[in-house]
This record gives C-alpha cells, structure tokens and sequence, in this order.
C-alpha cells in the first residue's frame, strides 16, 4: 500500500524551520489539527518526518498521508513547550495523540467549602470550583464507612440543600443531628464560623494532619479523667478510637510526611493502562486508573510524560504531590518537574524509585496496572456490539464475502530449531472456543525454519479435516463423533487462518491449501513488529488503523496462539531435559526410562528413591538399580 499522499507535497521549504524549541501541528485536507508535538529542534523533528517515508513507523505514515500542511510556534523553553502542547491537544483533540480516559468513574469524598454550610458527600464525574476532594476511592461504600467513623468527631453536615432546608422552616434537625452525628446548623445549634472549622478540620484531617487531633483528643481526655467527668472522657475515648479505626482503613506505606503519588504502567502494542496510588501523610488515600489507545508510536518515558500533563495540567496546587514516582523518567523529565513545579508552587521532583519501600510500592502499582489492563481487554472482548464491528472491520479489510466467524490461528514454538511444536488456537464470534484448541510435535520439517513448520501443521491439520469430512458425509450437517457425542477433532474448517509471521509463513499456509484443494478458506499473516497484515500474493501489507476492533481482535488470537505454544514447547523441553539425566546410565534404554518416569513422576523423585524401590520397576534389575542411584546421587552433588 503506497501512501495516499506524498508528504513531500507539503513540506515546507529548507531553512524555513527555525533551530529552536517549539510545538507543531499537523491539519488534514479540512483544515482540522490531526496531531500535536513538540521538540527541542523544529528543524530536527520535522525534517526527520520528510526524510525517509519508508523508514517511518505505520501510524506515522498514516498521520502523514492524511495529513496536508504542517504550521509550527516558536517558544522560548522546553516548558513553554510542554504547555503549549497540553493546551493544544486539549483544544483540538487530536485523533493521533495520545489520549488518557478513565477506566471506570471512581467516587471521590468531596467537602464543598464554597458554600456557606460546607457538606460532606461522595461525588463523581467533573469537579466543582470551590469543593475539595480526596480520594478517588475504589468504592463508594469505602468513603461512607470513613465518613461514618469521622462524623463522631467532625459533625459537619451530610445532608442535601432540601433536607438542610426543611430541618430550618420546622426548627427540627435530622437523625443525624439526635445522635450527634451534624452538630445541626440548621437549627443554630452551631454557628457559620463554628461549622466551617469543624469542616475544616475534618479536610485536614483527611489531608493528612492526623498526629495533632488525636493528641488533642488525648489531652482532653486524661483532663476529663483528672476532673472526674467519666462520661465525657468515655465519649473522647471512642472518638480517638473512631479516628484511629479510619487511619486503619489507610494502610501506612512510607515513612510519616511522605506526599506522593505513584505511577506505573502495562502496556501492550495497541494499548496501555496506568494506575495512581496517592499517598498522603504516608498513607494510600486512593487509587485511580486510565486506560488509552496507543494511536501513535511511543515510549513508556513518553507516554509517562503525556500522562503526566493531562492529570495534572488544570489541578489544583494542593493536588500535585511533592514527589510523582514513575516507572520510567519522560524524555524532558526536568521541564516536567519544573512546570509541575510551578503548577504546586513549590518543587515537585519527578524521579524513577530504585530501591526500599518506595520500589516495594511501585510494584504493588504495577501489578494493579496488569490487572486493570486484563480487565479491560476481558470487557472489551466480551461485548457483542464490538465483537461484530472487529468481526466486519477484518472481513473488509481482507475483502472476505462474509464476516470470519470461525477463526483459526497458528504460530509455531522452538528453541534453537530443537523440541519443534506449533499451536492452533480457535475463536467462534470473536471469543475463544479453548475446547477447539490443537497443538502439534513438529516432525519431518524440524530443523527447517517457521515456514517449513507452518506448511506441515497446516497440511496435517486439513488432510485430518478432509479424512474426517469424507468418513461422515460432505453432507452431514453435524460432523458428530458417534462414540463421545461430541464434534469430530477437526471436522469443522475456519472461514479464515491467521500464521504468525509475514509473507513468507502466509505463502506456506496457502501453498498447503492449495495442495489439498481447500479453496474456502481465507489466508492471512499478522506480523509481529509493526502489527502488518499480510495475503498471500501482496507486494505491501493492510495496514489496519491502530484503532480498529479488527486489528484488536486479530493481535488477541496472535497472542493466544503464542502463549499455548510456548505452554507446550516449555512442556515437551521440560520432559526431554528430565530424561536427558538417564541418558548417561549404562543398560537404560528408552523404555526402560520411560517405565521409570512413570512409576516415579520426575527425575527429582527417582533421586531420592533406594535401589529396592527402584528394583520394583519391571524389567530393572539389581545391577542397574545400583548404577542408577550411584549416577543420580553424583548429579545431585
């Protein structure tokens, strides 16, 4: 596939660029801004575009061709830089940058301080001027049992502005102003001033600034205790006991007074996950992710730093940490640290933790970011609107005359050309069938490269297809195996095959149809570095957008075919390696070894047998016994 549209029509004349930083744009034939970046060198970066389109990586020369001019803004630093660029995309949206969505709307616990009688409540979606929020928690249910704890000692209100209301036209509070739960300014019980320290109080205490209310509270109750008023020192009492009990619903991960927020990332080629731990004060006080399209090429230090100018571009100072952790530095790691920096109001370091408790919790993000990536692709996979779209999307890119329901996908495993094996994973309407799965020992082309395997395995696959075709009938509806009732192993053929690789695996497959005469079944070939479809017969691949649900799909039944066929090449590795230890021993053949791995499981267990227990196995005499223990006990020295 030639690109559309030569870049060369557009590319401004030589010397024109300015050798100083700046941020480009590039619009499509409309005029709309299709892409926003910035650099160090606009000479540099833009002529690397126009220097050689070949070289270039697919989205890029997708961005390219659709693109029809290139206008650039001269700035003074790199972080003037960085803030154009954020402004940019955000004002143009730009359908090849890099764009951060939630992965699901978490609640936040907010206090709106804007309002005359501060309330407590959970909130999602946009946030309001004037409020302050903490959190995002996982679960609303976690931000009620905090609150709930936190009323006893901050009695701020809960309530809506109608019930806020209706409690002053009756002079009556709520339950919660019985049970000392609202100190009930409704009613004037308290004043506007005295209400609006309690919430303040109640914000710093979820800030952080924990140490100095619990001594207060403790003060006033040995004082209560000295004077005699039990009750009163009974009631302090459980309210230090509630505040502590809502510390322990924060687990403590660093050191006291440690601000920071803790950034990692899973990616795989068409997507990546990012998950935020705050930590306030030493304490995890919530936890957030994103998910997001890689439309364009980048780096894990790039898209760190994409991110990092998307959550904090408009935050508010208190909410940018003295310290982001990330698991790899941005390209211009100090211009971030300097705008985030001035975004705070005081320095911000930006730095990759390398050991001690820090890296310990970096981990833990880590891992969380994995799960939130295998649940998202699980979602995404499992909706039946997007399965048909991929479905469509791949039948008109391949020019199939109906959407591949069945598809088949084969990819072949090894190690130095040894312990030769191949998969064959099956998706039915985009889900995989696990029931379906084959994998095959690769056996007279061993040792001749993928294509040589890939001919084999598909030869077998449809010469069995076709044997067991003919021993029910052509006609037969339901290819059913008569003795367990269920389908034949491989009676039903794909609508399509994928190989793992390019042209030349996608050459083989075909060649193998043809000499069997299977002529409907579709061919093609995903390959793994640029993520390029190949038919057989093309010159250049299809080049799916980074977008499509087709393109998600076909690299999902890659990977699966991938992953089982490593499964068993580390399997059958695994047995030869276990027998390679019997092979040195005198009068132990073949079936001799294999009569011993029966009886004992593994060669580790062999070892820690006597000669008589390994006597009991038919056909091992005393002799060897003895020369087997004697072999074995001198491994394992």
């Amino acid at each position: 596939m030639r690109p559309a549209k030569s870049p060369l029509s557009f590319r401004p004349e030589p010397g024109s660029i300015p050798d100083c930083p700046g941020v480009y744009r590039y619009r499509d034939a409309n005029g709309r801004v299709i892409y926003v970046g910035k650099a160090k060198s606009l000479r540099q970066r833009l002529n690397s575009y126009f220097a050689d389109f070949a070289s270039l990586h697919p989205r890029t020369q997708t961005m390219l061709t659709t693109a029809a001019g290139v206008d650039w803004t001269v700035v003074g630093t790199e972080v003037e830089a960085l803030q154009l660029e954020y402004s940019w995309i955000k004002e143009f949206d730009p359908r090849f940058n890099v764009k951060y969505r939630d992965d699901k709307s978490y609640p936040f616990l907010a206090v709106t301080m804007g309002e005359d009688y501060p309330r407590v409540q959970v909130m999602r979606g946009a946030k309001r001027k004037g409020t302050r929020y903490f959190g995002p928690y996982s679960h609303a249910w976690a931000i009620r049992e905090t609150v709930d704890l936190l009323l006893r000692v901050f009695p701020v209100r809960t309530c809506s502005a109608g019930v806020f209301k209706r409690a002053g036209q009756i002079g009556r509070p709520c339950l919660l102003g019985y049970i000392d739960k609202c100190s009930a300014p409704c009613v004037g019980r308290v004043s506007e001033e005295e209400h609006r320290r309690l919430a303040e109080d109640f914000c710093d205490f979820m800030a952080g600034n924990t140490g100095r209310f619990i001594k207060r509270l403790e003060r006033e109750m040995r004082e209560a205790a000295s004077a005699e008023e039990f009750e009163r020192a009974a009631r302090l009492r459980d309210d230090i006991q509630a505040l502590q009990r809502a510390l322990e619903k924060q687990a403590v991960v660093l050191g006291e007074g440690t601000d920071c927020d803790v950034v990692a990332l899973a990616e795989d080629p068409l997507e990546a996950a990012v998950q935020v731990f705050y930590v306030r004060g030493g304490r995890i006080r919530g936890q957030r992710g994103w998910v997001v399209d890689k439309v364009e090429e980048a780096t894990p230090g790039e898209l760190v730093e994409h991110f990092l100018l998307q959550m904090y571009g408009e935050a508010a100072p208190e909410a940018v940490p003295r310290e982001v952790l990330v698991p790899d530095l941005p390209p211009e790691a100090d211009a971030v640290a300097e705008l985030l920096s001035e975004q705070r109001g005081s320095r911000v370091e930006v730095r990759v933790p390398r050991r001690g408790d820090k890296k310990t919790l970096m981990e833990t993000v880590e891992r969380n970011a994995k799960e939130s990536l295998a649940q998202h692709k699980l979602r995404r996979a499992s909706d039946l609107t997007t399965r048909s779209r991929a479905l469509q999307e791949i039948a008109d890119a391949l020019d199939l005359d109906q959407a591949p329901l069945r598809i088949e996908c084969y990819d072949v495993s090894h190690l130095q050309g040894d312990d030769v094996v191949a998969s064959m994973v099956v998706f039915e309407d985009g889900l995989a069938r696990k029931s379906e799965y084959r994998r095959f020992a690769i056996r007279g082309t061993a040792g001749q490269g993928d294509v040589a395997s890939i001919y084999e395995v598909i030869s077998r696959r449809f010469r069995r297809h076709l044997e067991e075709r003919s021993s029910v009938g052509e006609l037969d509806p339901e290819p059913i195996d008569p003795e367990t009732g269920r389908p034949r192993r491989f009676a039903y053929p794909p609508n399509l095959v994928v190989v793992d690789g390019g042209p030349a695996q996608v050459a083989a497959a075909r060649r193998a149809l043809d000499e069997l005469g299977v002529d409907d079944v579709a061919v093609s070939g995903l390959a793994k570095r640029l993520e390029e479809v190949w038919l057989p017969g093309d010159d250049q691949p299809v080049i799916l957008p980074r977008s499509s649900e087709g393109l998600y799909l076909l690299q999902r039944v890659r990977d699966e075919a991938h992953r089982f066929a490593i499964t068993y090449h580390r399997s059958k590795r695994a047995k030869s390696l276990k027998e390679s230890a019997l092979d040195d021993i005198r009068g132990l053949g073949a079936a001799r070894k294999q009569a011993l791995l029966k009886r004992f499981g593994s060669v580790k267990r062999l070892r820690g047998a006597t000669v008589d227990e390994i006597r009991e196995v038919p056909g091992i005499g005393l002799s060897t016994a003895e020369a087997i223990v004697a072999a074995l006990k001198g491994e394992g020295t």
